[in-house]
Order: structure tokens, then C-alpha cells, then sequence
């Protein structure tokens, strides 16, 4: 079992940033992926950035760039920092947790609601 705790979410002016973070019940070390999903009402899930125990990240086309996904091991905590926002970055944030190979298990926060204004 993991618990995961998103916090930073709010309202931002296009082009400002952000900082996301999801601080997680135990060892980073112990969860074989970390990472942030975003959805919007009527749309699917999609995948924003990860990071895995290794330390291996992966982000989306969208966000590359502009997003650095990162993790703090001594705070059991992944953050998200958004740079140069756009009105399209909207959406319900979500952090998100796999356990195990084949297969995994997976974890999801609550989710935290970022909207940027033009």
C-alpha cells in the first residue's frame, strides 16, 4: 500500500509557473515508477512526465521542455516544476505510483486542479 498526497495546485496567469509535489508514505526507492497524469472533463488520462527508481525520466511532447519532474529521496517526495504555462496545461493533476513487474501495482493520489488563464 501507498499513500500519495498531491499539493500546489491553483491558479496561474499563462506563461508563470508552478510547483506540484506528492509525497509518498514510504521509499522512493521502493516504487519502481513515480509520475504526474492530467485529465480533463470528457478526456482520457494522459501521461505527463515519470520517473523511475533508477532515475530514468520520460515526459510527453507537450510538456517537453517547459516541465522538469524530479524527486527528493530524504522526503519521499516526487515534485512536478511547470515552467511557461499555456491555457492548455489545464486540467486535474494527478501523481501517480507503480509497484512491482509484471505484474505492477498501481497508486494514485487524489488529484490537485491546476487552471492557467490567458
Amino acid at each position: 500500500q501507498v499513500q500519495l498526497v498531491e499539493s500546489g495546485g491553483g491558479l496561474v496567469q499563462a506563461g508563470g509557473s508552478l510547483r506540484l509535489s506528492c509525497a509518498a508514505s514510504r521509499s522512493v526507492f521502493s516504487i519502481n515508477v513515480l509520475g504526474w497524469y492530467r485529465q480533463d472533463p470528457g478526456k482520457q488520462r494522459e501521461r505527463v512526465a515519470t520517473i523511475t527508481n533508477g532515475g530514468v525520466t520520460v515526459y510527453a511532447d507537450s510538456v517537453k521542455g517547459r516541465f522538469t519532474i524530479s524527486r527528493d529521496v530524504a522526503q519521499n517526495t516526487v515534485y512536478l516544476q511547470m515552467n511557461s504555462l499555456k491555457p492548455e496545461d489545464t486540467a486535474v493533476y494527478f501523481c501517480h505510483a507503480a509497484v512491482g513487474l509484471r505484474p505492477s501495482i498501481t497508486y494514485w493520489g487524489r488529484g490537485t486542479q491546476i487552471t492557467v488563464s490567458s
